[in-house]
Parts: C-alpha cells; structure tokens; sequence
C-alpha cells in the first residue's frame, strides 16, 4: 500500500456538490422496469469521460491501484462501464454486467471529512461494481473496505483547497435498491423495493435502518450526540446543525411525477434547470449523467444511457448494453498521463493538464453555438434531440423483443454513437 499523505491545511470548501440520484420501482415505474438515474455535479471545468472494462482474473496476492492508495485485489472482476473525473481510478457512477448500478454523493456531516488519503467515495463505486453480483453483495464489498481502509483524500484536481467529504450512495438492481450513508467507517443502509428514492449531497435516512455499522450507535453515543434514551434518527444524529435534511430538490422533482416513470421522464428529470436538479452555477456544472433501465424480467437486457458531457439539457443520452464475446474500445477516452500525471504525483495537482477528449471537444464547440446564435443553436438542438430519439426507441424494440440482443449489433452501440456525435458536432 502507497503511503497514505496528509492534505494540507488548506481553506476548506464550506459545501457539498449538489447532485442528486433517482431510483423508481414498478408500478411506479412503467412496463415492470427499474429506472435509475444520476446527475453529477462536479467543478465547472472538469472532464468525465465513460470508460469500459471488461470481466479480470487476477494473480494470487495482487494489488489494485486506486486514486490514492493500493488495495489488495479480488481473483476476479466484474465488466464495468463507468463515468468518471478523468483524473481518478474510482466512478462517480456506473453499472456492471450483472445489472448493478451505484452511483455516489458527497456529503457533510457533524464530523469532518478525514484529511488522509485513503479510498475516496468514488473509488468505492468502482469497487463496489468490480466485486458486486447484487445491491447487497456490493454493499457487502463497500462496506468492508471502508472498515479496512477508512475514506479520504482530496475529491477535486486541486492543489490550493481541500475538498473531503464524506459519502453517501445509492446501489440498485432488478430486485432492490440500498441507500448507503457513512460517516467516516460508520454507516447506516436502507433498503427499498418499491415507490420512489431520491438521495443528494445530505444525509437521508432516519429511523429506519435495516443494516448499520455493530458499533455505529456506541459511537454516537461517546461522541456526546445521542443520549441512548431517545429513537436513533441517522439524519438528525449526523448532520451538521445548519443542514436541513429534507431540502432535496431532486426528491420533489421525483415525487410529484403524476404518470408512471420512464427513461423520458427521468432524462426530463436529470435536464431539470428549474428545479435545481440540473446544475450550471460559477462553481458547479452537471459534468456528466445516466439513466439505466434494469428490466425485472431476466431475459431481458438492462440498458445504460450516458452522456459524457456536461449539462443534460444540451447533451445526447447514448445507450450501452453489456453483450458477450465484444471486445470493447474506449474511443472517447481522456489522454492518459501515466505515471506523470500531475494526480499522481506527490505533491499532487501541481499542473493541471489538457484532459479534454473529441466528444467534450466537440461538445464546447456546441455550446458556443447554442449561446451565440440563437437560430442555428435551435437547429442544433433539434438535431440532437433527433438523434437521441432514435437511440431510445432502438432500445425499446430491444426490451420488447423475446429474443436476445445480437452481440454483433449492439456490442459497440454506445461508441458508435460518440462517433457519430462528434462528426455531426464538428
């Protein structure tokens, strides 16, 4: 294991990121389909790409190398497609080939984010996907390694501020999803198997808790917040006194849905600007969203649509289906650094390199567009929008088809649509 270096002293950032994460059930959800969703805020100027790797077996007694530090490795991991900060190993959301998705949320909490370079939130949802056949087994594997390793390090490519947070996720499959918060190697989980679930940068869960930490409420009890006389509410617990646990915008947008919930209407969700569920503020922007349809009925596929590109309301939702026997190539990859990447590097983040890819490249040309020409903007937008279109309703005839997805039609989907995005872009 890498040694674990301390952040400096650095002005600490007062707030989390405000993005959200959606999960609906049937009958809430149309057709007898699991719709999952997940908007990323991240600072303004960061990359995330989308990136798959396949199923790995590993070498007895090997390592894994996360964001900051090495962990030993499992024999095998799962297929994976995750997007990410292209600086960092970890997801900020994802799915595998076992129709699990995770996506994760920083949070504040009465106790301070650890200021030690350990596992951050995100390389735990990758972690969690590469070890997880079920929400549960993965949550099992998140777990485990937070007791191991602890949480920690620095969340943003930045050398002049400490950004620790604590986290909080939201791990589904086709059966159930959990809702995961932590405080430090404390953690309170929930499970959830029908209705509705929208989970943002606050602590969520309040006295119904069907799995905790064995230790978590000696812990609140020696630090002085809870009495051991009084009902154990998670939220009210751990959340710093100025937090207001039911101010989520994300969960008023998801609950006052009045017809049922479909990938439309959790991609009309995630473009949200009104609401606040769509971020685009001077520090914040949604660099990057998914929505994934995990059908209940086994024989057919799950569904994953990313972006790749910041803000939703102006981005294509590109579908993904994990197929055997396809080797895939990440062709919208970030440049990669290697062992010189300013991230990697201690002291980290002194430079701050190029990590734009074609897609987010061809992506900043349209948004000069949009903004300068409002005529040509709105064609431009249209175009889009058409093209989408035809991705969601070729998923359709997939899901309601009783026949298998063909591998050879459907293993490079997700990439030929980049393709096909940048050159219409440029």
């Amino acid at each position: 294991m890498r040694g674990r270096a301390r952040i400096p002293p650095l002005r600490r950032m007062a707030g989390a990121p405000p993005s959200y994460c959606f999960v609906a059930f049937p009958p809430r959800a149309k057709d007898g389909l699991v719709v999952f969703g997940k908007n990323s805020a991240r600072p303004r100027d960061e990359v995330q790409e989308v990136v798959y790797f396949s199923a790995a077996d590993h070498e007895p007694e090997s390592k894994v190398e996360c964001t900051y530090i090495s962990i030993d490795q499992v024999p095998r991991t799962h297929a994976i497609v995750i997007s990410r900060p292209a600086w960092l190993w970890g997801a900020e959301m994802g799915a595998n080939e076992h129709g699990v998705c995770i996506a994760n949320e920083a949070v504040n909490t009465r106790e301070p984010a650890a200021e030690t370079e350990a596992l951050l939130g995100m390389d735990l949802v990758r972690l969690g996907l590469e070890r997880g056949t079920t929400a549960k087994e993965a949550l099992d594997v998140i777990v485990s390694l937070l007791e191991e390793h602890g949480q920690g390090g620095n969340y943003y490519e930045d050398a002049n501020s400490c950004h620790s947070f604590q986290s909080a996720y939201l791990l589904v499959d086709r059966e159930e999803a959990w809702v995961l918060e932590t405080v430090g190697k404390y953690w309170a989980a929930e499970k959830i198997t029908e209705g509705v679930k929208c989970i943002c940068n606050q602590l969520s869960l309040t006295t119904k808790m069907d799995a905790e930490h064995s230790e978590l409420r000696t812990y609140a009890q020696s630090q002085g917040w809870w009495t051991g006389e009084d009902e154990f509410n998670f939220s009210q617990i751990f959340s710093p006194a100025d937090d207001h646990p039911d101010n989520c915008a994300g969960k008023d947008s998801l609950e006052k849905q009045e017809e049922s919930i479909t990938v439309q209407t959790m991609i009309n969700i995630l473009r949200d600007k009104a609401s606040g569920v769509c971020i685009d503020s001077e520090s914040f922007l949604t660099t990057a969203s998914i929505v994934s349809v995990l059908p209940q009925n086994r024989s057919s596929p799950c569904i994953h649509y990313f972006t790749g590109t910041p803000d939703p309301s102006r981005s294509i939702f590109k579908p993904f289906i994990f197929v055997d026997d396809v080797k895939l190539v990440p062709k919208a990859q970030s440049p990669c650094f290697g062992d010189d990447d300013p991230a990697k590097k201690e002291p980290r983040f002194q430079e701050k390199p190029d990590r734009r890819h074609e897609l987010y490249k061809a992506h900043e040309w349209a948004r000069a567009v949009i903004e300068s020409d409002q005529e040509q903007g709105r064609v431009l937008k249209k175009t889009m929008m058409e093209l989408e279109k035809q991705g969601l309703e070729a998923m359709e005839e997939i899901l309601s088809s009783p026949e298998p997805p063909d591998p050879a039609e459907v293993g490079d989907l997700f990439y030929d649509c980049v393709d096909t995005e940048i050159k219409f872009f440029k």
